[in-house]
């Protein structure tokens, strides 16, 4: 669904500061100036890795919320969970993501462009918020990256995910040689 030309302005004008006061700086600048020190990488919790690169681009594998292979947020959003818990848990799921990229190229600042950023969300059936959830990773990355490279996204709501999670992210990177 799309946002109101209001709401669209209103978000971008929200997030302009934290990107133009720093434009010219680099993705592992800015998360110093951020404060976020990003956690380990999750480890595969199956027979998968966790990112492929292909030619200019890198490909994630589902993030999800977790430190270590212990789940931080479990539960449904409109059940067990309301929607700033999911905020919350898509925010950690995209710093694992941030995570997984920094370990396979070496550093976030070989980072173009995020290409595309898939949003799944668990929910109790009746919510409507997806899009809210989802922003919680959507602002961090542009916290990080600047809206300039800010993704197409997709946000899905489904029955249950791994781990019994509510959040689970795929994001395609764009990446310098």
């Amino acid at each position: 669904m799309k946002r109101p030309p209001s709401d669209m302005h209103a978000h971008s004008d929200a997030h302009a500061g934290t990107g133009a006061q720093s434009s010219a700086a680099g993705a592992e600048q800015r998360l110093r100036e951020l404060g976020i020190q990003l956690p380990a990488a999750p480890e595969p919790f199956g027979a998968y890795v966790e990112a492929v690169p292909v030619g200019n681009l890198l490909f994630l594998s589902g993030m999800l919320p977790t430190e270590g292979h212990n789940a931080q947020f479990v539960g449904r959003i409109g059940a067990e969970l309301g929607v700033e818990a999911g905020r919350q848990a898509a925010r950690l799921a995209a710093l694992n993501a941030l995570a997984v990229a920094r370990q396979h190229l070496g550093s976030l600042d070989r980072v173009t462009r995020v290409v595309r950023l898939g949003v799944f969300v668990a929910t109790s059936g009746d919510v409507r918020e997806h899009p809210h959830v989802a922003d919680g990773a959507s602002e961090l990355l542009q916290d990080v990256f600047g809206p300039s490279r800010n993704p197409c996204r997709s946000v899905l709501g489904v029955a249950s995910l791994p781990l019994g999670t509510p959040v689970e992210l795929e994001l395609i990177f764009e990446v310098a040689p």
